[in-house]
């Protein structure tokens, strides 16, 4: 039976209440926290999340997901001879499955034949450079990408190392929020609520991803360098700021599991986790101190299949498109 995205969420969503101890639980630090035990925590809140409906492959075979163990959320889709292969900044990744689907509606050559990664920008810069081979436990596979799409700098970067080729097309932008539990345990209500003491944060990696930087310019319009030093430097060192690797999943998960009180995410991931029935919130940020990312993509230099990523270009910017990122919280870019 398959089951759509909006009857997996009411599913979650009862399976978190009767889990309601292990939530009471998370919240006070008193859970699984990284230990590595029986399980006794809803596997609900591990990702994959989209129950399937991120892997464009049309024979799923023998279906092996086992929630924290063997569980592979950023590759999606079907390796043997893909069409399209798409390396995208996985700060959208739960935008993917409509987007592809709409896609394929537009370009029906195109069905059942897309793979995307949805890892962090500067970590697809890593693959790229490595021609596209990934490791991944004991699995290693190569998927050379067609398209890349991260943040307009970045692509911009990576147009003038050469790796890309031009045009950098943009399409949407994104604001900050503060995602914290469902319930807001910790009270955060502002930026400068994240340099209380006794506050845990998981913050994005300047190593990884781009949007820390974003991150640390709005600590700075918030509190000054004194706040960003706080988080990105102390508290890195006396261990109350967690720097994710993957924080388009980390930072709900590390919520949901109590390990943080709050984490500064886009304004878009955030929604999709509310709209997912998952026990999380946000905390706007006010405009003055908030910080907007620019979208963009660009065809990758030698693509094996041009044409599907001009196509590819040419959608991302198409009404459809950009009703499915609206549903989201993103917004048209005007130029």
């Amino acid at each position: 039976m398959k089951l759509s995205f909006k009857s997996c969420r009411h599913t979650v969503m009862a399976v978190l209440m009767t889990a309601a101890p292990f939530a009471v639980k998370a919240q006070t630090n008193t859970g699984w926290n990284g230990k590595a035990e029986a399980p006794h925590y809803a596997e609900q809140i591990f990702p994959p999340w989209q129950h399937g409906q991120n892997n464009d492959a049309v024979n799923k075979g023998f279906e092996f997901t086992v929630p924290e163990v063997d569980s592979m959320a950023d590759f999606h889709g079907d390796l043997n001879n893909p069409k399209l292969v798409l390396y995208v900044g996985g700060n959208y990744y739960f935008a993917m499955a409509p987007l592809v689907q709409a896609f394929e509606k537009a370009y029906p050559q195109y069905e059942g034949r897309i793979f995307y990664v949805t890892i962090p920008p500067g970590m697809l810069i890593t693959a790229m450079k490595d021609n596209g081979v990934f490791t991944s436990g004991n699995m290693t596979f190569t998927v050379k990408p067609d398209v890349y799409l991260a943040g307009l700098n970045k692509v911009k970067e990576q147009i003038s190392d050469g790796m890309l080729e031009a045009p950098a097309v943009p399409y949407v932008t994104n604001d900050l929020t503060i995602m914290v539990p469902a319930g807001n345990p910790a009270h955060i209500s502002s930026l400068q609520d994240l340099g209380k003491p006794g506050v845990t944060l998981v913050m994005p990696n300047p190593a990884y991803e781009g949007i820390a930087r974003q991150v640390q310019m709005s600590l700075k319009k918030a509190g000054g360098a004194t706040l960003e030093e706080k988080i990105y430097n102390t508290g890195v060192k006396d261990g109350s700021t967690i720097l994710a690797h993957i924080h388009h999943r980390q930072t709900p998960l590390f919520l949901m599991q109590g390990i943080a009180d709050a984490g500064v995410t886009w304004k878009s991931e955030a929604i999709f986790q509310e709209q997912a029935g998952h026990p999380i919130s946000d905390v706007p940020i006010p405009a003055k101190y908030n910080t907007t990312a620019i979208y963009a993509g660009a065809i990758v230099k030698g693509t094996d299949h041009p044409q599907a990523a001009k196509d590819w270009l040419n959608f991302i910017n198409s009404p459809a498109a950009l009703k499915i990122f609206e549903e989201y919280g993103f917004k048209p870019y005007k130029g």
